[in-house]
């Protein structure tokens, strides 16, 4: 793992928390985009290296909307930058931990990610991100 990638906080409404957290942070988002396999929208903030993802769930069976409706408002997961997505699934797997992807798949931010089951993380859900280079690609 390479660094902290990004913070995601879970929020019941996007337009209201992005007003909240542009006044909170001074900047507006930098990208806002609906990924459907996972019936989220979201919307990205920066301030320095720090990045911040506001996710509001577009169905209430979606995994947004249920921890939402279980725990409420706010943070959902930290997201780590790795190098070599599937390569750190496999060491991740050979450590013990309960991934709940297979294989990667297509996250916000033009990126594949993948998810480590909190309850092998201390109750922290993990995210896994690779950049992708080339948007035609995917590669």
């Amino acid at each position: 793992m390479q660094y902290v990638e990004h913070i995601g906080i879970a929020v019941r409404n996007l337009e209201e928390s992005n007003t909240l957290f542009s006044s909170l942070l001074g900047t507006m988002p930098y990208k806002m985009e609906t990924v459907e396999s996972e019936h989220v929208r979201t919307s990205f903030f920066r301030k320095g290296e720090t990045k911040i993802e506001l996710l509001e769930s577009t169905a209430d069976d979606g995994p947004i909307g249920k921890f939402i409706e279980k725990r409420g408002e706010g943070i959902h997961h930290i997201a780590f930058e790795v190098q070599d997505i599937r390569k750190e699934m496999e060491r991740l797997r050979e450590e013990g931990f309960r991934l709940l992807n297979d294989e990667p798949k297509m996250g916000a931010d033009h990126k594949l990610v993948c998810f480590i089951h909190p309850k092998s993380a201390n109750g922290v859900l993990i995210e896994l991100c690779q950049s992708l280079k080339d948007p035609e690609t995917k590669a």
